[in-house]
C-alpha cells in the first residue's frame, strides 16, 4: 500500500514540473513575440516622421499667398541669387526683381508676386554662389517616362536618368506651342541617376499625379564644382508648381548629386 502511494506521489510530481516548465516556455515566446512586434512599430514610426527641410530657401517667380501674415516673399532681397537664361545660355546674377501686390479672388487671401527682371528660372538663398556665365546643357525633352532613359555627358563624365512606374493610361495632348504629344498617367514614379560606372542612385520618387508630371527644367553647374546640378519640376497636382534643386557639392558620395531645397506654390480655390 505504501510503494503505491509513493507511486501516485511520484507521478504527480513529475506531471507538475512538465506542466511548470510548458508554462514558462510558453511565457517567454509570448515575451519574444511583443518584444518583434514593438521594435517593428517603432522602426515605421521613425521612417514616417521624417521630413525633408530645406539646406537654404529657394523660390521661383509666382504670385504667393499670405498666410497668417506669413508669406515666403518677404525673405526675398537682393543677396539672393537668381538662374536665369539668356539667348539659350544660363547665367547666375543677384537678384533683381520688383514685387507686386495683389488679392486672390479665388482663396481671399491677400498676394505677393515675383516680378523679375530677366527670365528667372530659380532664386536662391544662397549668397556664396559665383555670379557669370554657367555651364550647362540643352535638354531635348523634358520628360522621362517609365521605361524609358535619358544619357548625357558633361567634362567627360557620362550621366543617364532612368525612370521606372506604373502607367495607367495614355493620351494625345496639345502643347503650348501647339505640337501633339503622347501624356501618361504615371503612379509609383521613381526617378534614377548614373554617374559613370558609379552605382545608380534613386534621386526622384512620386506616389501619384493628378494630371502631371516631372519635368526636366535643368542641367547645368550651378555650384561651380565641374559636375552636374539639376532643376526638375514635379508638380503633384495641375493647381499646384512645385520646383527641386539638386546639388553635386552638397553630396556625401562625391559620385551623386543631393536634393537640398524645393518650393512648391499652391493655386487652388
Amino acid at each position: 500500500m505504501k510503494k503505491n502511494v509513493f507511486a501516485i506521489l511520484l507521478v504527480s510530481v513529475l506531471f507538475s514540473c512538465k506542466d511548470a516548465k510548458q508554462e514558462k516556455t510558453a511565457d517567454k515566446a509570448v515575451v519574444v513575440k511583443d518584444s518583434v512586434v514593438k521594435t517593428e512599430e517603432s522602426e515605421s514610426t521613425a521612417v514616417t516622421e521624417e521630413v525633408f527641410k530645406n539646406e537654404f530657401d529657394i523660390l521661383i517667380p509666382q504670385t504667393y499667398r499670405t498666410y497668417d501674415n506669413q508669406n515666403p516673399v518677404k525673405a526675398l532681397n537682393q543677396k539672393w541669387v537668381e538662374l536665369y537664361e539668356e539667348n539659350g545660355e544660363f547665367f547666375l546674377g543677384k537678384a533683381n526683381f520688383k514685387i507686386e501686390k495683389g488679392y486672390s479672388e479665388c482663396s481671399g487671401d491677400s498676394t505677393l508676386s515675383i516680378m523679375p527682371e530677366k527670365k528667372v528660372l530659380l532664386l536662391m538663398d544662397d549668397p556664396k554662389l559665383k555670379t557669370g556665365k554657367i555651364k550647362s546643357l540643352k535638354i531635348e525633352r523634358d520628360k522621362i517616362w517609365p521605361k524609358e532613359k535619358m544619357s548625357f555627358t558633361f567634362n567627360n563624365v557620362n550621366y543617364t536618368l532612368r525612370g521606372e512606374g506604373k502607367v495607367l493610361s495614355e493620351e494625345k495632348v496639345s502643347t503650348d506651342d501647339d505640337k501633339i504629344e503622347i501624356f501618361k498617367k504615371v503612379e509609383d514614379y521613381k526617378l534614377y541617376l548614373t554617374i559613370g560606372n558609379n552605382p545608380e542612385k534613386l534621386i526622384l520618387t512620386e506616389a501619384s499625379f493628378n494630371d502631371t508630371f516631372v519635368e526636366f527644367l535643368f542641367a547645368g553647374d550651378i555650384d561651380g564644382d565641374g559636375k552636374l546640378d539639376f532643376v526638375f519640376g514635379a508638380n503633384r497636382d495641375y493647381e499646384e508648381e512645385r520646383v527641386i534643386l539638386f546639388l553635386s557639392s552638397k553630396a556625401e558620395n562625391e559620385n551623386s548629386v543631393k536634393k537640398v531645397s524645393e518650393i512648391a506654390v499652391q493655386f487652388d480655390c
